[in-house]
């Protein structure tokens, strides 16, 4: 069950960032089950986008939105240690797309509040 402690005092949001760290692709599961599509899957490892207020940021992918959405918000709100201590920054989350012919993990921190742009 997803848990979170809310450890922001104040009633700003935060901004997440959400970085493609790797994709995984199973062409035996394409070949057997896929009609070919153009363009399935434009992310690029190392690509980044920052959430502000909460909501999807330009240019992500909305099905990988989806995947992700709920923790983003909860971040954004100052929450997190999801899954009582699942990650080592209880700030942050491992979400990976619900493509199940090429799903692409993502890591998603929450920046924090005083951030510089050189942070961002």
């Amino acid at each position: 069950m997803l848990s979170t402690a809310n450890t922001k005092k104040e009633n700003t949001m935060n901004k997440v960032r959400i970085t493609a760290l790797r994709q995984t692709v199973y062409p035996d599961l394409m070949a057997q089950y896929e009609n070919p599509i153009e363009h399935a899957c434009e992310v690029q490892i190392g690509q980044q986008w920052i959430s502000t207020d909460g909501q999807r940021p330009e240019g992500l992918c909305p099905s990988a939105w989806s995947s992700m959405q709920m923790f983003v918000e909860a971040l954004a709100r100052g929450e997190g240690n999801f899954y009582d201590g699942w990650m080592k920054d209880p700030q942050s989350a491992m979400i990976s797309c619900n493509d199940g012919f090429r799903p692409v993990s993502f890591y998603i921190e929450a920046l924090p509040t005083t951030s510089t742009p050189e942070e961002v």
